[in-house]
């Protein structure tokens, strides 16, 4: 291979180095959003039943639905419930709404986690057949270290003032205020409160800092290595 090509090469491992926290942090948030036992756990922590008046077995159907919806091909969710015996529209228009702007970031980071799986495979593949996967060793160690220093950076904000952190993340994320529910009226809201968010936030991150943690010691065992060698 000419210079030309070995630069590429490298440069294209280099380039590992924002995809581990992209591949990282998409993979786990596509997790924590089909992961149904994380809605239970805050149905159960906070009790949700008791708040929307729905059963165990009615808010369990919630959260498939849920997750179902944001699966699907669906454009609008049509979710109903049982309530008092009765059949029940879990959401109004407000939320119907709110839920299509959530799917639409679950959608991206699909394609984030989609795209940046795929780079790092290839460059992976490419950098075994030529024999010379050690040169994946350090872009793996500095992508860790990029990622857990976002994480940790994001949970220190959060720690400091959550309830700002959560806001200016909607702000941010949505074009228009169809976030802004009433906790006594809509039961998007109600099903998931602001401590379950917090809870869903340590979850999430608890799982990507231990990835991260991970991908760091081992690439960097491989970077002494090499330089031992060398």
């Amino acid at each position: 291979m000419n210079k030309l090509g070995r630069l590429a090469l490298r440069a294209a491992a280099w380039g590992l180095v924002p995809a581990v926290p992209l591949l990282i942090t998409g993979a786990v948030i596509a997790f924590a959003v089909n992961f149904q036992p994380l809605y239970e756990y805050g149905f159960d922590r906070y009790d949700v039943g008791r708040t929307t008046g729905l059963s165990e077995a009615e808010l369990s159907k919630a959260a498939r639905g849920l997750i179902d919806y944001f699966n699907s091909g669906a454009e609008f969710i049509d979710l109903t419930v049982e309530k008092d015996g009765r059949p029940f529209a879990l959401f109004n228009d407000r939320e119907i709404v709110h839920l299509y702007d959530v799917k639409g970031l679950i959608r991206l980071d699909y394609w984030v986690l989609a795209l940046s799986l795929a780079y790092a495979a290839a460059v992976s593949a490419i950098m075994v057949r030529r024999r010379e996967p050690q040169r994946l060793a350090a872009p793996l160690f500095w992508g860790g270290m990029l990622a857990l220093g976002i994480v940790i950076s994001r949970a220190v904000i959060a720690i400091v003032d959550f309830d700002a952190f959560f806001v200016q993340f909607h702000m941010v994320s949505f074009v228009n205020d169809f976030w802004l529910l009433n906790p006594a009226t809509d039961y998007l809201i109600m099903l998931f409160p602001g401590g379950f968010w917090r809870d869903a936030m340590v979850f999430v991150d608890v799982i990507i800092l231990s990835l991260t943690a991970a991908v760091t010691v081992v690439a960097w065992r491989h970077v002494r290595v090499g330089s031992v060698r060398s």
